[in-house]
Formats: C-alpha cells, sequence, structure tokens
C-alpha cells in the first residue's frame, strides 16, 4: 500500500493580510497528480485541515474541490483535526463522507478504531489520533488527572496499540498533530506548549509501522517511521527557501519497506530583502525576485517616505516592511545611560526629533520649552 503524508493544509490562511487561497487550491488540488503519477492508494492529512475553527465559505469549497480531486485521482483520504481546527465541525456528517472515500477521525473517545483498509498483503490499520487538547481530553479518556499533550497522547497510543494486539499480522499507520521532541518549529506554527510541558517524546508511538506528525511547518524526519511532512506551503517570512514536499510511504507485507520526499511546487516564492529603499528600488539584481511574495527591511538612516506603496510599484506582492535604520547613538549604551544628567528639554527635543527624523529646529526647542514651562506649572498648581 502507498500513502502520501501531508499535514498542516491551513486552508483560508492569509500572509500579512494577503488572501493565499488561490495558492493553496493549486498547490492541493495538485496533490491530485502525485496520486495519479505514483499510484497512491491513501492520502493522508495529520491535522490543522483549515486554518481557523470557523472557516469561510471559500475555505471550505476550497477544500471540497480538492478532496473531489483526490477521490477521482483513485485516493482513499484520511484526515484529523489539528489544534487550528474544530473537531465537531470537520467531524460533521463523518460517517457519510467515509461512504465516499473521506474519512474524519474527529472523535477523541473513538481514537482507538481505524480507518480499515486492504491491499495484497492484508489489512492496514490508519488510526487518526485528533490533536489532545490536555485540558479537555482528559475527560474524555477519563484520566481527569492528565494535564500534559504527553499524558494524554501516552493513553491515546495505549489504546491504539491494544486494539493492535486484537489484529495480529495487521500494519498500523498513526495520525497525530503534536510537538514532539527533536522537530524544529517555525515563525508560523500556533504553540501548543507552556513552560516545554507539552513536548512529547517520540517514544510514545512506538510499536506502529509510520506515524504520519503535523504541527510543525518544516519537513523533519524524527526517525525512519516518525516524520513532520511539513505545511504544503509557505505561511512565514521564516519559511523563506524551504522546499515543501509531503512523504510518500510504502508499506508491504512486513509494515514499512520506505519513503521518499515528493517535492511540492510553489506558486510564489517567499524573498526577504534589506537595503535602503534607493537600492531596492533600483538594484537590477532584484529583478528575479520581482513577482514573488517580498518582505522589505529599510536600513535608511532616516524613514523613508510612503515606502510602502513606492516599494510596490516594482515588487507588486510586497506584503511585509520594517525600518531597521534608526541609528544607535553614537556611544552606545542603554537609552538610560545616554539620557543621564541631561534636561527634560534635552531628552524631550530628542525624542521629537528621532520621531520626526529630522532635526528640531531652535524654534520648536523654545515651543518645547515653554509647553514643559505650563507642564510644570499645572503640576505644581495641581
Amino acid at each position: 500500500m502507498r500513502l502520501l503524508h501531508t499535514s498542516d493544509w491551513h486552508i483560508g490562511r492569509s500572509l500579512h493580510g494577503t488572501d493565499l487561497l488561490a495558492e493553496q487550491e493549486q498547490v492541493l488540488g495538485g496533490l491530485a497528480e502525485v496520486v495519479a503519477a505514483e499510484g497512491v492508494d491513501v492520502v493522508v492529512v495529520a491535522g490543522d485541515v483549515y486554518d481557523r475553527a470557523v472557516p469561510s465559505a471559500d475555505a471550505t469549497a476550497v477544500l471540497s474541490r480538492v478532496v473531489a480531486r483526490l477521490r477521482r485521482a483513485g485516493a482513499t483520504v484520511v484526515m484529523t483535526p489539528g489544534n487550528h481546527d474544530s473537531a465537531r465541525r470537520l467531524g460533521a456528517f463523518s460517517e457519510l463522507l467515509a461512504a465516499g472515500g473521506l474519512h474524519v477521525r474527529a472523535h477523541t473517545p473513538a481514537l482507538d478504531e481505524p480507518v480499515l483498509l486492504s491491499d495484497a498483503h492484508g489489512d492496514v490499520a490508519i488510526y487518526g489520533l485528533p490533536y489532545l487538547e490536555p485540558e479537555v481530553a482528559r475527560f474524555e479518556l477519563g484520566l481527569p488527572a492528565a494535564r500534559s499533550h504527553e499524558a494524554v497522547l501516552a493513553e491515546a497510543m495505549d489504546r491504539v496499540r491494544s486494539d493492535l494486539f486484537l489484529r495480529p499480522g495487521t500494519r498500523s499507520v498513526v495520525l497525530a498533530h503534536a510537538f514532539v521532541g527533536g522537530g524544529l518549529p517555525s515563525d508560523s506554527e500556533r504553540d501548543i506548549s507552556v513552560g516545554g510541558v507539552d513536548l512529547v517524546p517520540a517514544s510514545v508511538f512506538d510499536g506502529v509501522d509510520y506515524v504520519a506528525l503535523g504541527h510543525l511547518h518544516r519537513p523533519q524526519t524524527l526517525s525512519p517511521r516518525v516524520r513532520y511532512s511539513g505545511s504544503p506551503l509557505a505561511y512565514s517570512f521564516g519559511e523563506a527557501g524551504q522546499q515543501k514536499q509531503a512523504w510518500l510511504v510504502d508499506l508491504d507485507a512486513s509494515g514499512l519497506a520506505g519513503v521518499r520526499a515528493v517535492p511540492l511546487p510553489m506558486p510564489r516564492a517567499l524573498t526577504v530583502l534589506t537595503g535602503t529603499l534607493a537600492e531596492l528600488l533600483a538594484d537590477p539584481a532584484h529583478t528575479a525576485v520581482e513577482r514573488h511574495f517580498v518582505s522589505a527591511r529599510l536600513t535608511d538612516a532616516v524613514r523613508p517616505s510612503d515606502p510602502m506603496r513606492r516599494l510596490q510599484e516594482r515588487f507588486p506582492h510586497c506584503v511585509h516592511l520594517e525600518w531597521t535604520g534608526a541609528a544607535p547613538a553614537p556611544d552606545g549604551g542603554s537609552y538610560r545611560e545616554r539620557m543621564r544628567g541631561r534636561s527634560d528639554l534635552d531628552v524631550v527635543g530628542e525624542f521629537v526629533g528621532h520621531v520626526r527624523t529630522v532635526a528640531v529646529t531652535p524654534a520648536v526647542r523654545e515651543l518645547l520649552g515653554r509647553a514643559l514651562a505650563a507642564a510644570a506649572r499645572e503640576e505644581a498648581a495641581g
């Protein structure tokens, strides 16, 4: 049996306010071509199908069209909710959807009930573990004392292994959405740990043939049988330059036979540019990235006027701007050290000059002095 391991679709997500639905449908719909070309039997989605608990109508329409393409290409689809999804919403009508080849495993008490599929070597049990929020899952699983993600996941995997024990010879796959020890996070994941208590050791997943992880957006191999597929698109500029992918997983008669990466297309690359506004607008070296999503870090000593509009004349998909050019004080040190011993008028004058990015004229300094004097009189009178 051949599976395509994906996760973190985040349908409906934007990039600094820019809608990504068209790019998402292009990449996710293109998975159907991988299914057809590689003879994929099952596509698994390990959580964060949507970017929010209440997805928009447009986002649900994209998911419907993507799943329809995957089914027409010949694949069964198995998905679980992540920490961005609403398990109840995603799992609505799950029994009816299963009849059409879409299996949504969103009900925590039933997490040890696998999707059973067969090939020439027998059965494959696919267990979908919904994201287990400890404060909720500990009651759903009958563990009121459990307080960590590790504790509820350990109980979930004990139930999976107990079910597998009753299915001798059955090969197994687990979908889980978690921050597993050894994984490297990116800028675009929502934190699901507090003080490290929700970091889960990979050993929790012992006893199954393959573990399809979701949550971290960078593709990673924690062990040959425990992997993150990463997100299909880059959702932050911290992911600029990453090659997005899915994992093609083969199971033979004895279990895991092999895993290889399938690169995914990038409809619009992400690029971070650094320099003065004039340099970014004129440098011919940036011609190749004019159609990219751009994050600009401006190093001008003085904040330029209307920089985003001017940048978008050359880079129409510039979506983020940061000015980093404020020059440090000549003598260095902290702000408090630099202000020590200076008069109130000197401090206020420097602040106004910094905000306006122009020198404070004698006339402005006189006006500031009068305002300070008036404030002092008001304070003394009150």
